[in-house]
């Protein structure tokens, strides 16, 4: 069982940074990081595996960085430029085993999300 706990959400306008983080519990070989805007499908943002392996959506343009501490059992993503298309609720998940990054059938474990809202 993995236990999931997500903070740092909240208002920013565009262009601020915000950094979300993780906590992570229980055995698992991948964290992914997920977003879901309103009327949309979840879509992946990033994730790291426990090798230490990044992936990264084809939208983030460099303005998203994923990383980890082994140590606090925390995995973060720093957004930097946000715009108003990166308002959303932005999930934690864990992997139990290897498989499709980006896709949300991957993940055994979620989150219950933290609201990200960039205003214009």
């Amino acid at each position: 069982q993995v236990q999931l706990r997500e903070s740092g959400g909240g208002s920013v306008q565009a262009g601020g940074s915000m950094r979300l983080s993780c906590v992570a519990s229980g055995p698992y070989v991948s964290i992914g990081w997920f977003r879901q805007a309103p009327a949309r499908e979840r879509e992946a943002v990033a994730v790291v595996t426990k090798n230490g392996n990044l992936e990264y959506g084809h939208f983030m343009e460099g303005r998203f960085t994923i990383s980890r501490d082994v140590d606090k059992n925390t995995v973060y993503l720093q957004m930097s430029s946000l715009k108003a298309d990166d308002t959303g609720i932005y999930y934690c998940a864990a992997a139990r085993r290897g498989g499709s990054w980006s896709s949300t059938s991957g993940y055994n474990y979620w989150g219950h999300g933290t609201q990200v809202t960039v205003s214009s």
